[in-house]
């Protein structure tokens, strides 16, 4: 087999990935969307709701109150991220590990950009909360969050993985 169909083939595994993530992180928001309300909840846990909220700037509201300008900043930031991506896999196609990572992170992107395409805000909607995270986060809950941010979390744990991997056997 020649390597550009190696190559290809693999390349396609990992958009496959992508594109389940990314299916999967919009199907959960469509249900979000479709049955609650912005700021409706259901407790599920005694540490886990599902609750709808609407972030308009990036990782922990990061920019949200700025105006509006951000919603393109980051759009544009979640394009040229999925065309970097894109290459990366195309260009490492038998690093497994950093192939994975760099789908999960594709389509955790494209999901957010997505929505803020639709909506103007990324749409959130899982809610951890205990008393344990009361020093790091008010009312000892963690910001809400959705499929996509927890791909792109794996991903980013996987790149970090991938290069302590990569160094280690560099000794």
């Amino acid at each position: 087999m020649s390597k550009f169909v190696k190559s290809s083939s693999s390349l396609l595994v990992w958009l496959g990935l992508a594109l389940i993530i990314l299916i999967f992180d919009q199907l959960t928001k469509v249900m979000v969307v479709g049955y609650y309300k912005l700021g409706d909840s259901t407790v599920l846990a005694s540490y886990f709701n599902v609750v709808r909220v609407h972030n308009e700037g990036a990782a922990f509201s990061f920019l949200a109150g700025a105006g509006g300008w951000q919603r393109w900043f980051f759009t544009g930031i979640g394009f040229a991220a999925a065309g970097f991506i894109v290459w990366m896999l195309k260009s490492h196609p038998g690093q497994k590990l950093f192939s994975f990572a760099m789908a999960c992170i594709l389509g955790g992107a494209i999901g957010n950009v997505i929505d803020r395409l639709l909506y103007g805000y990324v749409v959130d909607f899982l809610d951890f909360h205990g008393s344990f995270l009361n020093p790091v986060f008010s009312g000892g809950h963690f910001p809400a969050f959705n499929v996509a941010d927890s791909a792109i979390s794996v991903g980013a744990a996987c790149l970090i993985l991938d290069e302590i991997l990569r160094v280690r056997r560099a000794k």
